[in-house]
């Protein structure tokens, strides 16, 4: 039996086919799936309801089962308040940065043939997009205060 959170089989299966410097978008229930995602990305519809389910309880499974290099946000304007970012930036870890484009820059960086895996949520909030770059796995050799 599977022991991760992640019981999916679909997503299981294109995460472990992303590799570092690959990206992974988790998309909000607002974002134009038809023409800004990479055409040849896999894209896993868990997009069933409004608000199921929610884009952070994706990142913090996602973040279970792969390292994270880099974490892109698109920007949003001055009068939105934007409460999921804060929320991605508390599950993220502490050394991962965060990057902010404008909402076009953001769409050409998704539409890059790095863009493997699309996560469809049903999160509701605005602006809640976020592009994962995966990190390399870290070996014991390379962290020894993680072995076993």
């Amino acid at each position: 039996m599977i022991k991760t959170d992640i019981i999916h089989p679909p997503l299981l299966s294109a995460l472990a086919k992303c590799g570092h410097k690959s990206q992974i978008l988790i998309a909000d229930a607002n974002y134009g799936f038809a023409g800004n995602v990479y055409e040849k990305a896999e894209i896993i519809w868990l997009n069933l309801a409004p608000g199921t389910i929610a884009a952070p309880v994706l990142l913090e499974k996602i973040l279970a089962v792969i390292n994270v290099e880099k974490a892109t946000m698109m920007g949003w304007p001055e009068d939105v308040q934007n409460t999921i970012a804060s929320e991605y930036r508390a599950l993220l870890p502490a050394a991962c940065p965060m990057e902010y484009l404008e909402r076009e820059a953001f769409y050409a960086r998704v539409k890059s043939p790095l863009t493997m895996l699309v996560v469809a949520s049903g999160e509701t909030r605005r602006f809640a997009n976020v592009l994962l770059t995966v990190a390399p796995v870290i070996t014991a050799e390379e962290n020894p205060a993680s072995a076993i």
